[in-house]
């Protein structure tokens, strides 16, 4: 055992019990610093008090080189290694932060995938009878997605009280279980609705009595996992004739329509549960790339 192994345990039990983060937030976590114990321990290293910011740049550029990972990624893992050097210099384990000096690569702007509402319109009809007995659940999953720009995990997560119908709300628990109230549309009400009357207590077959119960189940009864919610965005994409479609861009297109509509940005960071603003701000870029269309058909010196 090296002497990398007691701290890594401290500091990933720290951010579990203080920090509240989620369990994929965790894996994460815990992947970034045994890939630095790892390099570590491969260059000699075998205490965290050795480390120099040298050492770690090149840990970085290794990452980078040899692993192939991206600049956002490479950012993931200097934030994880900061947060354990932080967490042993508060404990008066080192006299100098070795991750102090670094500064992260520059992140590429990725533009994220969005539909057009045409396309959305496309993908939520293809929930229809005709795509199989649970074409309401269906329906009002897609609907509660586009309605609420809610994440894979999210959608599948929320429970019968956390579903304001007569307030037209919905409470959902996001990344660090950070909650947030988003309103939610007349469609997606009526979706829900159907679904809840003609389907839900066919499905519900564990009821307990309270309404702690999953909203949307699936064909066993059982909560409906994010994989499965994953299946069933892919199949209807591809009955609706739509190409390269998954969970998220019901999200991304939830965001881009709203600010194209005239919403303000600090409005739909907050329906999205971002904690911080520039993390909304790429989908102002999204709707800026349609911007030199309207230029171009319509300014007299395009």
């Amino acid at each position: 055992m090296s002497s990398f192994d007691q701290p890594v345990r401290e500091v990933l039990g720290w951010l579990r019990i203080e920090a509240g983060l989620s369990s994929a937030t965790l894996e994460a976590y815990t992947r970034d610093l045994r890939d630095l114990e790892t390099d570590m321990l491969s260059r000699g290293i075998t205490n965290p008090a050795d480390v120099t910011p040298r050492h770690l740049s090149d840990h970085l550029q290794h990452l980078h080189r040899d692993r192939g990972l991206q600049p956002s990624s490479i950012s993931r893992h200097l934030s994880t290694i900061r947060t354990f050097f932080r967490y042993l210099e508060a404990d008066k384990r080192l006299k100098n932060n070795p991750a102090a000096p670094l500064t992260p690569p520059t992140r590429w702007k990725r533009l994220p995938g969005v539909m057009t509402p045409r396309q959305m319109k496309k993908l939520l009809e293809a929930a229809s009878p005709e795509s199989g007995r649970l074409w309401q659940r269906d329906r009002a999953m897609l609907e509660l997605m586009y309605a609420a720009g809610l994440r894979a995990s999210e959608v599948g997560a929320i429970r019968i009280h956390e579903y304001k119908e007569t307030l037209g709300v919905l409470l959902v628990h996001g990344k660090g279980d950070r909650e947030r109230l988003v309103p939610v549309g007349i469609p997606a009400r009526d979706a829900v609705r159907q679904y809840r009357e003609e389907l839900y207590p066919e499905l519900n077959r564990f009821d307990d009595g309270r309404d702690e119960s999953r909203l949307l189940l699936s064909n066993t009864g059982r909560p409906l996992e994010r994989v499965a919610v994953w299946q069933i965005v892919r199949r209807l994409a591809m009955r609706a004739g739509l190409e390269k479609i998954h969970p998220h861009m019901l999200r991304h297109s939830f965001a881009t329509h709203l600010l194209a509509g005239g919403a303000d940005l600090r409005v739909v960071q907050e329906m999205l549960g971002h904690a911080d603003i520039a993390t909304t701000q790429i989908y102002t870029h999204v709707d800026r790339s349609r911007l030199k269309s309207v230029v171009a058909n319509h300014h007299p010196r395009p």
